[in-house]
């Protein structure tokens, strides 16, 4: 009986299929691995800057999570918190923040930007007359 027109092919090329999806998923979870130390290593190369700033914008990225244990079903979620900044040269610099960073901040304030690299270390916001 020739492979290619019984059950054998099944048998054949469903380790491959496999085993080309493992590959990739591993060459992903790899890719992000590295691409990570890779930023993180840039940010400690990168001098820490304090430069006046104006919040531009605000944004959060939820994800959801699905997850199936023992017959009961799970949905959970993370926010991811970026603010965009411009500096006086009318470029701008989008950074992740924490939570409660993002809630510290509107847009349109002014202050001076603590940051290195793609790291945010802080804003001094600027006081105004009406602060005192």
């Amino acid at each position: 009986m020739d492979p290619f027109y019984g059950g054998d092919l099944i048998f054949q090329i469903v380790p491959i299929i496999i085993g080309i999806i493992f590959v990739i998923v591993i060459g992903g979870i790899l890719f992000n691995i590295f691409n990570g130390i890779g930023q993180w290593r840039k940010n400690e190369q990168s001098p820490r800057l304090s430069v006046p700033a104006v919040v531009k914008s605000k944004r959060t990225d939820v994800s959801r999570h699905a997850n199936h244990h023992d017959h009961h079903h799970h949905v959970s979620s993370s926010t991811r918190y970026y603010v965009t900044f411009e500096f006086e040269s009318g470029d701008r610099s989008e950074l992740h923040l924490s939570g409660k960073e993002y809630g510290l901040l509107s847009e349109g304030d002014s202050g001076v930007l603590d940051f290195q690299g793609t790291r945010y270390l802080g804003f001094e916001r600027n006081r105004s007359a009406q602060d005192s």
